[in-house]
């Protein structure tokens, strides 16, 4: 029951940080949009990445079909993005796209598990 109450909190905190960050503009102004924007990133960056650690989100965004979907796709806005988006703001979605592709990539690497070589002298 607390796991099922956690869950569905931290479900509705992460809707409402993307709510706050997406319609802030439609309400509010100056300041307050601001303000209202980059809390709504973090409330739902925090949250999300809650959800992220939990059970059945984390095996889903570990397969390796998942992994290579979101490497391809990723990759390809972020090329798409450097290309078509004028200035800084398609750099800066070059890059965070960029990120995201190559953290999925890496998720692809395989894993060596073994024992640690000893050091040589």
């Amino acid at each position: 029951m607390k796991s099922l109450l956690t869950s569905a909190a931290l479900w509705i905190t992460f809707v409402v940080g993307l709510s706050a960050a997406a319609a802030s503009g439609a309400v509010l102004d100056g300041t307050a949009k601001n303000l209202a924007t980059y809390g709504g990133i973090a409330l739902s960056l925090v949250a999300g990445s809650r959800i992220a650690r939990k059970e059945p989100v984390k095996s889903f965004l570990s397969s390796r079909p998942v992994l290579w979907f979101l490497f391809l796709l990723n990759g390809a806005v972020a090329a798409f993005c450097a290309v078509a988006v004028d200035g800084t703001q398609g750099l800066m979605a070059a890059v965070g796209m960029g990120s995201v592709s190559l953290g999925a990539g890496f998720g692809l690497l395989p894993m060596r598990r073994g024992k640690p070589q000893p050091e040589r002298v």
